[in-house]
């Protein structure tokens, strides 16, 4: 009978099949990062139990106050912004095989140009300043990641060793202007290691009565076109290529040298847009330290969700809801901010440790 099957009930079929493989691979993929962190955080709870502190009340609020009111949603989309950012910036690059670990200091010296470029041109309208400052974070993060990509594709350095080492001299270079030359002379705000303040016009657009502004549209639109780029281009068909077996792409005439510049750049960039993002919405000025690891934790992301955008878009969020509950659990229990980080080193560990039920659902 199925060589009388007609071409139409064929493919209805082979669509039929396929939706049920990408809904399996859905499933799959969101009990892995299910168990990732109840794994986790029921490593946390005993730390907490040894802690002398209370999980159970602990975690209760945390969600209640990150998802139990729209303040505390809106915190979370905040915090979120930037691990979006970072995140993809880790992820566009490990598709040519390569492990960009400097989110962290590209973030900083996006942050570091914007400054510039806000401080400079004053007198600007804000339709000419905001597009102003996203070119200029971009290129600042840009430019930065893409001395690492140069060494990597002359065969010199590898680029997990630069991008590291970088990561600790941006928010050097940051602290020189910001101690220096950009330090702020207005009465009240020198005794601080701040910039001066940016133009109203220089300040990206809030929404909804709430901190949440520009930048997640900018990262949701960045995601889309990670997405885009990867599945439905002959660029990310190349991309995939280099990174499943580099030497064959060179062969078939890829040039290998150009792509990781460009992949390299362009992931700057990316973690650029999230300096940039933070210091013009947020602060409204250059500070020393504004980030409290945000590239670190987007490459945790990037590794968590596999490159995937769906889980970048997953995992960011849950983690923005670990990184808003730090404060709260230092007035509640008593928790140092820094319990945060060892949340999220136990997220990783479990992720490096691979368990037998975990490697059964990748």
């Amino acid at each position: 009978m199925s060589a009388f099957t007609s071409p139409a009930r064929r493919l209805r079929g082979a669509c039929a099949a396929g939706v049920r493989v990408v809904r399996k691979g859905w499933a799959i993929a969101a009990a892995r990062y299910a168990i990732v962190l109840a794994i986790a955080l029921l490593a946390y709870a005993v730390v907490l139990l040894l802690a002398g502190k209370n999980p159970l009340q602990a975690y209760s609020d945390t969600f209640s106050f990150t998802l139990g009111s729209w303040y505390g949603f809106s915190e979370v989309v905040v915090r979120m912004i930037p691990l979006l950012l970072t995140a993809i910036a880790v992820a566009l690059p490990s598709k040519l095989g390569l492990i960009n670990v400097g989110g962290e200091g590209q973030l900083y010296m996006g942050a570091w140009l914007a400054t510039w470029g806000a401080i400079t041109f004053t007198g600007l309208p804000a339709a000419v300043f905001i597009p102003l400052l996203i070119v200029l974070g971009f290129v600042g993060g840009g430019v930065w990641a893409a001395v690492a990509g140069f060494f990597r594709a002359r065969g010199l350095v590898n680029e997990t060793i630069t991008t590291l080492l970088m990561n600790y001299v941006s928010p050097l270079i940051v602290g020189f202007f910001v101690y220096g030359t950009w330090r702020s002379r207005e009465v009240g705000a020198s005794a601080f290691p701040q910039s001066a303040a940016f133009p109203e016009a220089a300040r990206l657009p809030r929404f909804f009565d709430t901190r949440i502004h520009l930048g997640l549209v900018l990262a949701l639109i960045l995601l889309l076109l990670f997405w885009f780029v990867l599945e439905k281009t002959a660029w990310g068909l190349k991309m995939r290529a280099i990174g499943g077996n580099p030497e064959a792409a060179r062969r078939l005439g890829v040039r290998l040298g150009l792509y990781i510049i460009v992949a390299m750049f362009v992931a700057g960039g990316i973690a650029g847009l999230a300096g940039m993002a933070e210091v013009s919405a947020l602060h409204g000025r250059l500070r020393a330290g504004f980030s409290p690891g945000y590239g670190f934790t987007g490459f945790l992301i990037s590794w968590l969700a596999g490159g995937s955008p769906l889980g970048i878009l997953t995992m960011s969020f849950v983690l923005a809801v670990v990184f808003s509950a730090g404060s709260l659990l230092q007035i509640t229990q008593g928790v140092p901010f820094a319990a945060v980080n060892v949340l999220m080193a136990l997220i990783l560990f479990v992720v490096l440790m691979k368990p037998r039920l975990l490697g059964r659902l990748s």
